[in-house]
């Protein structure tokens, strides 16, 4: 069952002060005033962040939520709220989620470390669920935020909890240690991320440690605590190692059979096997983690090998595909749990670029809660979510049909009957949510409805990108405003799902180069102003049909904007006005600016938005004197132009590299730019602060030996240098792999290992030098990624990461994963 605590104790548990006007049941908490589902029942938790949670207090009050936790009582006329004011919002919800938690006898395992927290967390849930009601972190919740609202899913029918802690510096584990309150505490890998935020390696060790100053039983790798025994004293400790046989579980023997890879270690003075059917170092080291996990709660060998053997990928993120029939396809199809369907949903109501939304989901399993009560759940989130059309599939949604409402509905029996049946639904123009147990094997239906293309691919990580988006808007002084580019296809990394994002998390503009670039973006829902940054005026009418603000930086085309503007009986329709202060691309130049301050001055058709700028050299500090030019001109130019229009306008000339370098330059608003996809001259390439957002990757389509004097390619001009193999991969320069990446100069990475092209880049394909490398037909290649990065390929082939990026062709299938 949901917890459920009233208003008036929640109160006392916070301690907060305010007066109770209506004793609520409270049974979910929310902090994001887009994500409420049952208003009645919610408390909402105005955080102060990036956004300051009680700017939000309205539009979650209109929503029906009537309960909400606030350091100050905000200026709303009503009195049907309860305001719980504390003096630290995040304290409170934190606060609430430990008293929950004590409520609570049964283990918990909490587990921390640098990497693998997420997949030994999901995996332990596969291994144990059959013994187990297990409660856990929805994906990847596992920061001061996410905790709390995983452990305050806590129910009466779960009997066992693992939970996931993530911290990023000092002070942090401790919150999160009093609100999991872990009996059994596992170490996972130990890596370099979020180094940043400690002073040392063994500062961040011991702060992950903190997690767990109560467990009575703690599992680790032997080699990662050997300086650590003041931290075990007391304490029941269960270590692997593949070094030191002083371990629990001492790994001596590692083989790969088949494709997996099968380990061999002593157990109590015995003999054991366990085979793994991944060979990759992380999930190897994440199965032997699991391994001992099982092994120190007590299950027998033969058992862990049997299940562990039959461990399944997890897939912590939602991809969205193109798919048949001008569809959207959203693949969640191997994770099935109440709430990984709220966040699914809620990606779902993200997206616009169709009017209708179906979801296709599957029984739930695993739930903590009576079947009726889920399924009634359920029906409330696909309500809220404004779901179009529903196909469940299984028994128990077919029992509980009647919960669902009027919408379109379809209900089978099995996967099998739905797939029969997919061609008389006509899924068209409609962006389709597929959510399943991985018992429904879903990914069928997902095989079918996505649209066919070639094995090259440009993955993007709609989180990394937000992340990215938060670390410029960190940057920016309160009230300054965020434009950001869109142009080129994003970059080259999409259109629409690029900018469904930018909208949903509201940033106030963006820019395209061309009018068709706006109207297709408004054509998929998007609502956001939008600066066209190259109008032409021969489609001045579809521009102002879809709202799409022009940016002007020549008389003749501000003169031909007012003539249409006059034929159309338009009048204080808004411009952007392009001032060329060094760049000499576009712009009105210092000498003509007394004239564009008399023609604006006495016009009535248009009203100027905004001046702007654009710096030439933002990054580089050889040029920062040019750059101060750049700025005290436009000073001089907006002033003008502000005196002349007799009202202030937005000013802005600060591009990706100008926010991280030149804050006194923010004026009004920035213009984010590569800096969104994880490229920014001005950032040191070791911080993790900045991540790329792409991977391009391929496939092995064939591999062959060839000897020293055989040629390779067009034109005869590769070859090795002795006897060795090729692996041939799809893709050439018909998919943007330039072919002055040929003849050795690119590099791709293929199971670890970067090597080089042999010979002409040809079309669709080129020849890689793989004599020393393991490798076969089928294998992931890797083009460009976090660790083979964009700016790389660029100074192989000397040129600039925005020209990698946007000359990835149209027929590389994107693919976008939100967690």
């Amino acid at each position: 069952m949901q917890a459920t605590y009233p208003i008036s104790e929640i109160k006392q548990i916070i301690d907060a002060t305010g007066e109770i006007v209506e004793d609520s049941q409270i049974s979910l908490l929310v902090t994001d005033s887009r994500r409420i589902n049952h208003p009645g029942a919610t408390l909402f938790f105005a955080l102060s962040g990036r956004r300051d949670g009680h700017e939000f207090i309205s539009e979650a009050y209109n929503y029906g939520v009537r309960n909400f936790v606030v350091t100050r009582k905000p200026e709303i006329i009503t009195t049907d709220i309860n305001f719980l004011l504390v003096n630290d919002v995040l304290t409170a919800l934190q606060k609430l989620a430990a008293h929950h938690r004590r409520q609570f006898s049964f283990d918990v395992i909490g587990i921390t470390g640098s990497n693998g927290k997420t997949i030994v967390k999901e995996w332990l849930y596969q291994l144990m669920c059959p013994e187990h009601n297990i409660v856990r972190n929805p994906k990847s919740y596992n920061s001061q935020i996410g905790v709390p609202l995983s452990v305050w899913q806590m129910g009466e029918g779960n009997d066992l909890g693992i939970f996931e802690a993530g911290i990023s510096s000092i002070g942090e584990m401790p919150r999160l240690q009093a609100i999991i309150q872990p009996t059994i505490g596992i170490l996972t890998h130990m890596g370099t991320a979020h180094d940043e935020g400690f002073e040392s390696p063994r500062q961040k060790l011991e702060e992950k440690l903190r997690l767990f100053d109560d467990c009575r039983q703690i599992i680790y790798q032997y080699d990662l605590l050997i300086d650590f025994p003041e931290h075990m004293r007391g304490r029941e400790c269960f270590t692997w190692s593949r070094k030191f046989n002083i371990a629990n579980l001492y790994v001596f023997s590692e083989t790969t059979i088949s494709g997996r890879y099968y380990m061999r270690a002593i157990y109590k003075g015995e003999e054991i096997e366990c085979l793994v059917p991944y060979r990759d170092e992380a999930s190897v080291e994440n199965a032997i983690t699991c391994w001992a996990t099982m092994l120190a709660l007590g299950y027998s060998p033969d058992v862990c090998d049997d299940r562990i053997e039959r461990l399944t990928p997890v897939s912590m993120r939602l991809e969205l595909k193109h798919g048949i029939n001008d569809c959207s396809i959203i693949d969640d199809s191997y994770n099935s749990d109440i709430q990984s369907l709220e966040i699914a949903l809620n990606f779902l109501k993200q997206q616009n670029q169709h009017n209708k939304k179906t979801l296709i989901l599957s029984d739930i399993y695993q739930s903590g809660l009576q079947e009726e009560e889920l399924y009634r759940r359920v029906s409330q989130l696909v309500s809220n979510a404004q779901v179009d059309r529903f196909i469940g599939v299984g028994k128990a949604l077919g029992q509980y049909r009647s919960f669902f409402g009027e919408s379109q509905l379809h209900f089978y029996a099995d996967t099998a009957a739905l797939l029969n049946d997919l061609s008389r639904l006509h899924l068209q123009e409609e962006t389709i949510l597929i959510k399943g147990a991985r018992s429904f094997e879903f990914e069928k239906i997902s095989r079918a409805l996505v649209q066919k293309a070639h094995e090259t691919v440009l993955e993007i990580n709609l989180n990394t990108l937000l992340n990215n988006l938060n670390f410029y808007k960190a940057k920016l002084d309160p009230g300054v405003k965020i434009m950001v580019m869109v142009k080129a296809f994003s970059y080259g990394s999409g259109t629409f799902e690029v900018a469904n994002i930018l909208q949903y998390n509201k940033v106030d503009y963006l820019a395209v180069a061309y009018t068709d670039e706006g109207i297709a973006l408004r054509e998929t829902g998007i609502t956001l102003p939008i600066m066209v940054l190259n109008p032409e005026p021969l489609a001045y009418d579809k521009l102002v049909a879809n709202k799409l603000q022009p940016a002007i930086y020549s008389f003749s085309l501000l003169d031909e904007f007012v003539k249409f503007a006059q034929e159309e009986e338009i009048l204080n329709y808004p411009v952007h006005i392009k001032i060329d202060t060094g760049m000499h691309r576009v712009g009105f130049e210092e000498y003509e600016i007394e004239t564009l301050c008399d023609v604006l001055e006495v016009n009535p058709y248009i009203h100027v938005e905004s001046v702007y700028s654009h710096m030439v050299a933002s990054d580089a500090e050889q040029h920062d004197l040019f750059t101060l030019h750049q700025i005290n001109t436009f000073e001089k130019i907006y002033k003008a132009i502000e005196e002349a229009l007799g009202y202030t306008v937005i000013k802005h000339i600060s591009n990706t590299s100008g926010i991280t370098r030149w804050p006194n330059a923010q004026y009004d608003m920035v213009r984010l730019g590569i800096g969104l996809y994880g490229v920014d001259a001005a950032v040191p390439r070791e911080s993790t602060a900045l991540q790329p957002i792409a991977t391009l990757k391929t496939t092995v389509s064939q591999v062959k030996k060839v000897l020293a004097n055989e040629t390779i390619s067009y034109m005869r001009s590769g070859s090795l240098n002795a006897d060795g193999k090729i692996a041939t991969v799809r893709i050439g320069y018909a998919d943007g792999y330039l072919r002055a990446f040929g003849n050795g100069v690119g590099k791709m990475l293929i199971n670890g290992t970067l090597v080089p092209t042999v010979g002409n880049i040809t079309m669709d394909m080129c020849m890689l030098d793989v004599s020393n490398v393991e490798v076969k037909e089928g294998d992931e290649v890797i083009v460009f990624n976090e660790h083979q990065r964009i700016e790389e390929l660029a100074a192989q082939i000397g040129t600039i990461p925005y020209e990698i990026l946007t000359n990835i062709s149209q027929r590389v299938k994107r693919v976008y994963f939100y967690e």
